[in-house]
């Protein structure tokens, strides 16, 4: 919305300007547009989010809620549920889980269902017969695809005359694109640096203080096709604390080939506030300014790890690692490692210049909140 409302603005100003400009009319200052162009993205987008803001708070709080009726017990229905109940402000209450059609007019009269939900378009006699009775009821009634479980691809429905088709292709990212995500890399990371430089000072002095060893941390992590770099991070554990590793190795919190354990034993009390407020990934402003990594993409993984992720999460090493993504404003590490795979390629995939503004706006309250950092 803030980005639809910021290109309008822009638009109607430039027409505007230019109509003033070749009309030569110099009634007014013509640095009005800009005084007039800043005020309207600031009111007019301002209630927009504040609006925003309050109608999710009331939606969580169970106004204009849909109450959802789910047919088909599997692992899709499964995903569907979790989903919903990560993204509240959508207004969506499970209230049923049936398996087949039985007493289905009794239990949406019953218990006010809004719309159903078929997880299981296996059985298409099913399928058939709960949409026909969802009609008769004038209930919604939506679809799961069979490949739902493929997120590095976009979907659209389209016809074939009344033939409905769900049609699935991949996004081809212009090279125009590129060079504005580079530049935006380079403009911040550049202007980060000279900011934040008395602040990575102080931190460097402490880390210094608390603990014997070196000040940064150094890994080899794999970044866009595969290409190895020394990745830069502030100490945060104990000296030789990768030495440790091998007896803590049946304690990682995140399931999969990642190694994360939320109350590391290694961590020094400075390293765990750090760690809290990513404080300690300040460094790889550097990585971003040499163009190892990006502002926003896909977290890199160290090079042993990457190596043992599956040939279906490859796709993530498709463009530059990043220092925030989807994955770290939906969750961080409180995501299950799938969920996080399934993040980071459907960024890759879907990625836009609008998608990285949003992803670093959201990025500034993950941070303050502090949760599923470790």
């Amino acid at each position: 919305e803030f980005l639809k409302v910021l290109r309008c603005i822009l638009y109607s100003s430039i027409l505007a300007a230019l109509f003033v400009f070749l009309a030569k009319i110099n009634v007014f200052s013509r640095l009005i547009f800009l005084e007039v162009t800043i005020l309207l993205v600031m009111h007019l987008s301002g209630w927009r989010i504040l609006k925003r803001i309050y109608v999710r708070h009331l939606i969580r709080g169970g106004y204009g809620n849909y109450n959802v009726l789910i047919v088909g017990i599997n692992k899709q229905s499964k995903f569907l549920i979790e989903e919903i109940k990560n993204n509240p402000y959508l207004g969506l209450k499970v209230v049923g889980l049936i398996n087949n059609d039985d007493g289905l007019e009794k239990i949406v009269k019953k218990n006010f269902i809004d719309e159903i939900y078929i997880a299981d378009i296996s059985r298409r006699n099913l399928v058939a017969e709960v949409i026909r009775k969802a009609e008769e009821l004038g209930k919604t009634v939506r679809v799961l695809t069979e490949n739902f479980d493929i997120p590095y691809k976009k979907v659209s429905l389209n016809y074939i005359g009344a033939v409905p088709l769900v049609t699935y292709y991949e996004s081809l990212t212009h090279g125009a694109d590129s060079v504005l995500k580079r530049c935006l890399d380079i403009v911040v990371s550049s202007a980060a640096l000279i900011l934040l430089f008395p602040l990575c000072i102080i931190i460097a002095i402490l880390v210094k203080l608390e603990n014997p060893g070196p000040i940064f941390y150094i890994s080899k992590r794999c970044g866009k096709k595969g290409i190895v770099f020394n990745m830069y991070k502030f100490r945060s554990m104990v000296k030789d604390a990768e030495k440790q590793r091998d007896a803590l190795s049946g304690k990682s919190d995140v399931k999969g080939p990642i190694f994360k354990i939320k109350k590391d034993p290694r961590l020094t009390r400075l390293g765990r506030v750090l760690r809290k407020y990513s404080l300690d990934e300040l460094p790889q402003l550097f990585n971003i300014f040499k163009g190892d990594m990006s502002l926003v993409g896909p977290r890199p993984f160290p090079e042993e790890e990457s190596n043992k992720i599956e040939y279906q999460h490859i796709p993530r090493l498709n463009i530059r690692p990043g220092v925030t993504g989807l994955a770290q404003v939906k969750g961080r590490s409180n995501l299950k490692f799938n969920q996080w795979m399934r993040w980071d390629i459907w960024y890759v995939e879907n990625w836009s210049f609008g998608l990285d503004i949003r992803i670093l706006l959201w990025t500034i309250p993950a941070v303050f909140k502090g949760r599923g950092a470790y």
